[in-house]
């Protein structure tokens, strides 16, 4: 069994070009698609590149003063860090000033204004039933209602049109499913929703009271109300309370804006313990949204919808309020009495994870307002960086000069990887940043200067495990072949334990320091790929070079310099004489 395995490692040793190849074709690919994305350049965090820095402060209802307390800050910190950062290192920086303030520092290159919404987006998440919905703006035409069996849309066909359901981020149809689950597939989006108010809108048209002054009045501010202005839409409901009906904006799929006459909440968004998006492989539904709630929220959701199902179009649609804008307005055909439901259309992955994003973190425990919203320069942190990069030019300047003195020739081999190494690591980054979000700060640019001597650490292992074999009177050829396992062991040890520290300090750590952990962890990997498939292939091609074979005094693998002891040879041993024995 031994013979054959030794043709194997021969055969694959014969072959180094192999794993030569599959490098530089991956650094060809990665640089490809650099070029393809367009982004050339990692992108840098707010330090290094600038940003916007908003100030949030907390607001407490009126005789609720202590719910601003620690617990609730640290809630909020870390809705809105998931709300910017989502699950990449995109940098951002989520922390508490003092006991009523929230610091948000979003870095140059990403959508600041999305993000400052996101964070913005500070007022509760309520589900408050529609009792009139119409398209806004000058000569809009209203939309009609789908032909209804009195179950709602969820009981309609699928509709091939543009949907006006003003999901932020979908174009929800309506779509039946026949899967019969405790979960609710009674839960629609509606796909044209009803103007049941007719163009005056009013809501006695459905069924509204209209002899109470306060519908009146509500009456005329949804007349007036018009969604497709900005400043209008930003002052849509403003006033209202929880328990008091309201008038509301939501745009639809089409970027056509809809108005809303909406009731009083029935559920509030802290009842929603968990939503997600989902693809349904099991019905032609595609990406959907569910959510789970929590056991007084499941009440109140089962004997709102159970209402709600008995009504026609639009009144038995409920809409999702935040912040006062309609993100979505789903119909109902049944009471949901499970504690779950599920929110279909013709959602895309990334409109079903927005409406999931906000169904989840959409509940602040508190309200804010923007304290102060500034610009950052990267004057200083441009300096930090130059004087950053000065340092690990020198050090990387000695430690080339050190190769050179000690390893010659060989020293060759070590700086062709690290130069392998540098362009893995720069095209990575650049396509990590839109890819995750990574952003490149000051402490991410320290753990790739530390990285070097970690990767110079692991070509010195393996020259010094060559240099001893050679020191024990062998080849250069069968001495790199002989040192590579024992190197390898060392090497896979070394770069396990900084692996492990760097994903530690990234876990338990937040802000810039994860920018460290992530840079070092990275470079960690690569270092094994670039000794595995480059460094080590490498150097066994030039193993058959006479100038590294034959020992040039400038290889770097001279035996007379090394002290190599003279090679052994066997011989055979005199055979001892024949003694005569006496009979």
């Amino acid at each position: 069994m031994a013979a054959p395995k030794k043709g194997r490692n021969a055969s694959a040793q014969s072959k180094p070009g192999r794993s030569l190849a599959l490098i530089l074709i991956a650094i060809a690919g990665l640089t490809g698609g650099m070029f393809a994305s367009g982004h050339t350049t990692p992108r840098l965090g707010i330090d290094l590149a600038g940003g916007t820095s908003i100030t949030l402060r907390a607001e407490a209802e009126p005789g609720q003063e202590s719910a601003i307390n620690k617990t609730n800050m640290n809630t909020a910190v870390e809705i809105m860090e998931r709300r910017v950062n989502g699950l990449g290192v995109s940098e951002a920086e989520v922390q508490t000033q003092g006991d009523r303030n929230i610091i948000v520092n979003i870095p140059k290159g990403t959508n600041s204004k999305e993000a400052r919404d996101q964070v913005g987006t500070t007022a509760k998440l309520y589900f408050r039933p529609v009792i009139a919905t119409e398209i806004s703006g000058a000569g809009a035409t209203p939309t009609p209602s789908p032909s209804s069996s009195g179950s709602g849309s969820g009981d309609s066909p699928e509709k091939a049109t543009s949907s006006a359901s003003p999901s932020g981020s979908a174009s929800p149809s309506a779509s039946s499913t026949t899967q019969g689950r405790a979960v609710t597939d009674a839960l629609k989006a509606d796909p044209t929703p009803s103007t049941s108010a007719s163009s005056s809108a009013s809501p006695s048209a459905s069924g509204s009271p209209s002899g109470d002054p306060a519908t009146g009045k509500l009456e005329e501010q949804y007349a007036a109300l018009d969604c497709t202005k900005k400043a209008v839409r930003a002052k849509a409901g403003d006033g209202a309370k929880a328990s008091e009906p309201t008038v509301a904006c939501g745009q639809n799929s089409s970027g056509q804006w809809q108005k809303y006459i909406l009731g009083p909440a029935e559920v509030d968004g802290t009842d929603v313990d968990k939503a997600e998006a989902r693809f349904n492989t099991q019905t032609a539904a595609g990406w959907t949204v569910t959510m789970e709630f929590t056991d007084a929220g499941a009440k109140k959701f089962g004997e709102i919808t159970g209402k709600l199902a008995q009504n026609q179009q639009p009144q038995n649609q409920f809409a999702i309020v935040l912040d006062g804008d309609v993100v979505s307005d789903p119909s109902v055909s049944q009471a949901l009495t499970g504690g779950n439901a599920e929110i279909s259309g013709n959602f895309t992955q990334e409109s079903a994870q927005s409406l999931a994003n906000m169904l989840s973190y959409g509940a602040l425990p508190l309200s804010f307002s923007e304290d102060s919203v500034t610009t950052v320069t990267a004057a200083l942190g441009g300096e930090q960086l130059k004087a950053g990069l000065i340092a690990g030019a020198i050090g990387l300047a000695l430690v080339v000069i050190y190769l050179l003195v000690y390893y010659r020739g060989l020293s060759m081999i070590a700086i062709v990887s690290l130069l392998i190494s540098a362009a893995l690591t720069y095209t990575i980054m650049s396509l990590l940043g839109p890819a995750i979000g990574f952003a490149l700060n000051l402490p991410a640019v320290c753990g790739a200067i530390v990285a070097i001597g970690i990767t110079a650490d692991s070509f010195i292992v393996y020259f010094e495990r060559v240099r001893d074999e050679i020191r024990e009177g062998r080849t250069l050829r069968p001495a790199v072949e002989r040192a590579w396992p024992r190197a390898r062991r060392t090497i896979l040890v070394s770069d396990f334990v900084s692996f492990l520290a760097a994903a530690v300090l990234f876990i338990v750590t937040v802000g810039k320091v994860q920018g460290f952990a992530f840079t070092l962890g990275l470079t960690t990997l690569l270092d094994v790929v670039v000794v595995f498939l480059f460094t080590k292939p490498l150097l066994t091609i030039m193993a058959r070079s006479k100038f590294f074979a034959s020992g040039h005094s400038w290889s770097g693998l001279d035996p007379k310099r090394l002290g190599a002891q003279p090679p052994l040879r066997r011989t055979r041993r005199p055979s001892a004489p024949i003694e005569t024995k006496e009979a």
